[in-house]
């Protein structure tokens, strides 16, 4: 698959193997934080206040979400599902 894709367009099918992949190119590290993927993200993450109202009831559900622009739609690299809510609330991403 040649990244970045759409994730506007992409199926759940093509966003999983998109996720996959950008977790093989970053070695298993959060775009966002650097963090081991297969870990908890750091404090400087886990003790920022969310707002939980803002997302989706399961968004947490997944421990790895796929990053994108929400102008675009374009993919930008794996992330903790926690920092996926730290870029929405404080970053607008």
């Amino acid at each position: 698959m040649k990244l970045p894709i759409d994730y506007r367009t992409a199926t759940w099918q093509e966003r999983k193997k998109a996720r996959e992949q950008y977790v093989k190119l970053q070695e298993n590290k959060c775009y966002y934080c650097g963090g081991v993927l297969s870990e908890t993200p750091p404090e400087k993450i886990k003790s920022k206040k969310i707002n939980w109202k803002l997302f989706p009831p399961n968004f947490l559900k997944y421990p790895i979400h796929l990053h994108h622009s929400h102008d675009t739609g374009k993919t930008i690299g794996a992330v903790h599902a926690l920092c996926n809510a730290v870029l929405w609330q404080y970053e607008g991403e």
